[in-house]
C-alpha cells in the first residue's frame, strides 16, 4: 500500500454542548405522576377558594396559582422551597406596599415594583418568580396591607403543607420540600 492508499485520519467532531438549539426537553410526567400533580394543584387552589369564600377575601390571586404549579410540578427547584415562596411573597408584597406609598398605583410604578421585587428575592436568596407579580398586585389593586399581608402568609403556609402532603401520598414523588428554610 502506498502512501497515496492511506485513507486520511478521521478527527471525531466534537459533540456540542447543551444550548437553546441542542437541549432536550424535560421528559413527560407518566400518566400517574400527571394525575397526581394536577389533582394536588387543583384541591389546594379550590382550598384557597373555599377558605377565602368563609372569610369573605379573596385569597386565590394568579400569583398563587403560579406557585401551586411550581410546587407540585417541580418540587426540587429552588424557586418551589418553602423559603422562596413565603419568604418571596411577603418580600415582594413589602415591595409593592413601599413602591405604592411613595410613587402611588399606577401601570408605570407596578413595573417598577416588579423589578425592585426581583432584586430584593435575588438579595434575599429567596427567588420565586410567581412573587414578583406580587408586588404588582399590590401597586395596581392596593390591598389593604395588614389583612393582605396575613392572608398572603396563611395561604403560603397552606401551599407548603400541601406541597409536603402531597409529596408523602404518592411514593414515587420526589420529596418535598428540598430544604426548610
Amino acid at each position: 500500500m502506498s502512501i497515496d492508499q492511506v485513507p486520511p485520519k478521521t478527527v471525531p467532531s466534537p459533540v456540542p454542548a447543551p444550548g437553546p438549539l441542542t437541549a432536550r426537553a424535560p421528559a413527560r410526567p407518566s400518566p400517574a405522576a400527571a394525575l397526581h400533580i394536577v389533582s394536588a394543584a387543583t384541591a389546594v387552589l379550590l382550598a384557597l377558594v373555599a377558605i377565602g369564600a368563609l372569610i369573605h377575601e379573596a385569597l386565590l390571586i394568579p400569583p398563587l396559582a403560579a406557585s401551586a404549579a411550581l410546587i407540585h410540578s417541580a418540587p426540587t427547584l429552588p424557586l418551589s422551597q418553602p423559603r422562596s415562596v413565603i419568604g418571596g411573597h411577603l418580600l415582594c408584597a413589602g415591595v409593592g406596599f413601599g413602591v405604592l406609598a411613595v410613587s402611588g398605583s399606577s401601570p408605570w410604578a407596578a413595573a417598577v415594583a416588579g423589578s425592585i421585587a426581583l432584586a430584593v428575592t435575588l438579595l434575599a436568596r429567596t427567588p420565586h418568580s410567581p412573587a414578583c407579580a406580587t408586588a404588582v398586585i399590590v401597586v395596581l389593586q392596593r390591598p389593604a396591607p395588614v389583612s393582605f399581608l396575613a392572608t398572603l402568609a396563611g395561604a403560603g403556609l397552606l401551599l407548603v403543607a400541601a406541597g409536603y402532603a402531597a409529596s408523602r401520598a404518592r411514593r414515587e414523588a420526589p420529596a418535598y420540600p428540598a430544604y426548610w428554610w
